[in-house]
């Protein structure tokens, strides 16, 4: 599609269209119509969005609702949730869906209904979670396990950190996680320095069981467990999401505590697999469920709204619009909310993840920009970090604002700050400030070319009642289906990640060349120079 993509009637439309907009302000879209901040919001699956400080008008989005028809984006959505081939590189289904559907539900892939046996490890992680919980699955020792340490990486950690943090208010009273992801030995120190391995439960996360970074650390887990509670505890403190079992058998666990998952489950799209063992250990199975149910909701709305109010299709042809068409090349996700602090660390990996791509699915140059760079941080702190660049710089950005009407702590009255600055804020994007009203406020004149906020800044604002499980599984399947649309356009490949092996594999050689003291260097002078300092230094010689 990439290669035609430019020559599509619609793309042409909304190039033209593009050029009518250059002179127009929000100022001006706002005071041609009172009506605009209700017109533009759409609802669906709990979540409110106000998509109305956009530099759009209703021939933007009814040219946008028609790129995504001539792409054939209803089509390809039929496709992914009927489990047909859609990761065609890797010749399979991208299936989450299937992840979060009810029990009794049918959906196929390769022929065979699969959620009966999605429903299998859900039952299986929910009994082993009520073990822990209630004390009848303990350690070696007979104490309770209080501590759960999740060793994974990628997608085998981004989600359950998240979760972990987002989903607070919702924890387990006696259970205490933490994540180990870097290869980094310093994060293993750090996270175990206080922890007693008679309390503790590794969750060891990798598909293959042999992703260089977890198999380092988890061998770290295991070291420092047999060295104070001897082999046989293995089997007691550790368990594994994977599909090796003979690997994971090796290592010393019981088969009984292998929680698997499937090749059409993206490392990314994984968190409601057995990839969120931690986070059910967390939170519970009730609120687990909870949590599968609101994934459920978006998916529903993405599949049954019309395109023109479907949150993840408007989100993802937004994108689009100032990716390709006002050459933006970065999108700022702001969540309002303590507990979503790693909201934006999720959703980069999500998004660059998976639309980070430069051929199309023919594998074919792709014509046109992909894959905006994703970043972010938590409100109000951002405020006082980046926000100046986004107001007063040179480059467009657009930007994500996410906030929730209940607060997350009984200080009411600091949430009422706290939302006063998220409206504040996309306001202060949209209208800017002037050097007329600067004037009118007695500004000293030298200081107005300095203080002008010319606004016309682009923002999107999602709002929901309250943080809860539902609500945050409503919001990652948002933005997993806006990410899938934004891929519909463009072409490309959503759900494979070949940019991501070729460090791993360069890293294998350069570990032998370490491991053999530099004594064949084999590299490129660069490299081969840096080698030699490091292995000549890292004694501290």
């Amino acid at each position: 599609m990439s290669q035609s993509l430019t020559a599509l009637p619609s793309w042409h439309a909304l190039e033209q269209h593009r050029q009518s907009m250059h002179a127009q302000h929000l100022r001006e879209l706002f005071a041609a119509d009172p009506e605009r901040g209700r017109r533009f919001t759409a609802e669906g699956a709990g979540l409110y969005l106000d998509y109305s400080k956009n530099l759009i008008t209703d021939e933007t989005i009814t040219l946008l609702i028609r790129l995504a028809e001539e792409c054939g984006l209803a089509k390809r959505r039929a496709a992914m949730f009927a489990g047909e081939i859609i990761n065609r590189s890797e010749g399979r289904a991208a299936f989450h869906c299937a992840l979060r559907a009810p029990a009794g539900a049918v959906m196929h892939t390769g022929g065979e209904n699969v959620v009966p046996q999605v429903q299998e490890v859900l039952a299986r992680m929910g009994a082993f979670v009520d073990k822990v919980h209630d004390g009848r699955w303990s350690g070696a020792t007979g104490q309770r396990l209080r501590h759960v340490v999740n060793i994974g990486i990628g997608g085998s950690y981004l989600g359950p950190e998240m979760a972990w943090r987002a989903l607070r208010n919702f924890r387990h009273a006696d259970m205490d996680v933490r994540f180990i992801a870097n290869i980094d030995g310093a994060q293993f120190l750090d996270v175990t320095v206080d922890l007693d391995p008679a309390e503790t439960l590794f969750i060891i996360s990798s598909k293959t069981f042999t992703t260089l970074e977890t198999m380092t650390n988890a061998h770290a887990a295991r070291a420092w467990v047999v060295a104070k509670l001897g082999e046989a505890a293995v089997a007691r403190h550790f368990v594994a999401v994977s599909t090796n079992t003979e690997a994971v058998r090796a290592f010393g666990m019981d088969p009984e505590h292998i929680f698997g998952f499937w090749d059409w489950v993206g490392g990314r799209y994984s968190m409601d697999s057995a990839i969120g063992l931690s986070t059910m250990l967390a939170v519970g199975p009730r609120h687990f469920a909870e949590l599968l149910a609101g994934f459920r909701a978006m998916d529903e709305h993405f599949q049954t709204a019309p395109l023109a109010r479907n949150l993840p299709v408007l989100l993802g042809l937004l994108s689009v619009w100032y990716n390709n068409f006002f050459g933006a090349q970065t999108q700022a996700i702001l969540p309002y909310a303590h507990d979503l602090a790693r909201l934006p660390a999720y959703l980069q990996q999500l998004q660059m993840e998976s639309n980070g791509k430069g051929v199309d699915e023919t594998g074919q140059p792709v014509a046109v920009d992909t894959g905006p760079i994703i970043w972010g941080e938590p409100g109000t702190d951002g405020q006082h970090s980046f926000y100046q660049l986004i107001h007063q710089g040179t480059r467009l950005i657009p930007c994500d604002l996410i906030g929730f009407c209940q607060p997350l702590s009984p200080l009411q009255n600091q949430h009422d700050l706290l939302m006063a600055n998220l409206f504040a804020q996309a306001e202060a994007l949209a209208f800017g400030k002037g050097a007329t009203d600067l004037r009118a406020e007695g500004a000293a004149e030298a200081q107005i070319p300095f203080r002008v906020c010319p606004g016309n800044r682009p923002s999107n604002l999602l709002l929901a009642d309250a943080l809860s499980p539902a609500t945050l599984g409503a919001i990652i399947a948002l933005y997993e289906h806006s990410v899938f649309t934004q891929g519909v356009i463009w072409g490309i490949d959503s759900f494979d990640q070949w940019g991501v092996e070729l460090g791993k594999i360069l890293a294998q050689r350069v570990v032998a060349d370490i491991q053999d003291g530099g004594k064949s260097l084999r590299h490129d002078s660069s490299t081969n120079t840096l080698l030699q300092r490091y292995l000549q230094r890292r004694e501290g010689s």
